[in-house]
């Protein structure tokens, strides 16, 4: 079964930056689409960035264009967040998602993504 361990996270002053790193197992990493997801309390989870694995598109949020960078590494089958310039909104829990080998359809929502890592809290102090 596809496993993802992330890690990296923590706590950050504004204007720091952090990488969160998402490594994958339990099957072919190349060619699924993979994501990262925030979510703070009472709030729906949100895409942060992805990538389709189709074309190696890559997608971005708006609060985020121009500070953070998703990219992979297939031949280490992991996913990395680099997030530089970091904001105080920016504080939430941290996902990374794949989907399933082959995946064809949307890769914007939560449920186009069957594999998530454990989470992990970014913090940024003002």
């Amino acid at each position: 079964q596809v496993q993802l361990v992330q890690s990296g996270g923590g706590l950050v002053q504004a204007g720091g930056s952090l990488t969160l790193s998402c490594a994958h197992s339990g099957g072919t990493f190349n060619k699924r689409n993979v994501g990262w997801f925030r979510q703070t309390p009472g709030k729906e989870r949100e895409l942060v960035a992805n990538i389709r694995w189709i074309d190696d598109k890559t997608y971005y949020t708006d609060s985020v264009k121009g500070r953070f960078t998703i990219s992979r590494d297939n031949a280490e089958n992991t996913l990395y967040l680099k997030m530089n310039s970091l904001k105080p909104e920016d504080t939430a829990v941290y996902y990374c998602a794949a989907s399933s080998q082959y995946y064809s359809g949307s890769y914007y929502s939560p449920t186009d993504f069957g594999s998530w890592g454990q989470g992990t809290q970014v913090t940024v102090s003002s």
